[in-house]
């Protein structure tokens, strides 16, 4: 236990960001909502995080064990991320359409809650994204010209 103490003491201390909680409390309020329903999509909405959270608790694995894991990497898990995102707008629109045509059992408020919980979750990630990978880059090319 000590050597494990040692290399956690060690370790960086990352501040949660706003989208880490929202995203996971909202998860939560919705999972506990459908689970009554056993809704439609569920089984998509159920792969799709298991697959990025994977590829995610690996990146953090590596890096808790002190491997510096190259930058494409966290580009990486953060597109699937916003690809999941919009995955499951997709999948929302679709139970829609099929439950529609009656061929999907799903209910209408359900549905609502989904899209506006992927889409909002879309916007974080995307610009989550575009704070960490791109706009630092161009921030840090016009210090390094200056210099």
């Amino acid at each position: 236990f000590e050597l494990l103490s040692v290399v956690v003491d060690e370790l960086p201390v990352q501040k949660l960001l706003f989208l880490h909680w929202y995203h996971h409390i909202t998860v939560l309020l919705y999972s506990w909502y459908s689970y009554k329903d056993m809704v439609a999509g569920g089984g998509w909405f159920m792969t799709m995080n298991y697959a990025v959270h994977a590829l995610m608790y690996s990146y953090y694995a590596l890096r808790a064990a002190g491997l510096r894991v190259p930058r494409p990497f966290a580009v990486l898990i953060t597109s699937a991320q916003i690809s999941q995102m919009a995955m499951g707008l997709t999948v929302s629109g679709l139970v829609y359409r099929w439950m529609q045509a009656g061929d999907c059992p799903s209910h209408i408020d359900n549905i609502a809650w989904a899209a506006l919980m992927y889409l909002s979750y879309l916007l974080l990630f995307s610009n989550f994204f575009y704070q960490t990978y791109l706009r630092r880059r161009g921030a840090e090319a016009k210090t390094s010209k200056t210099d």
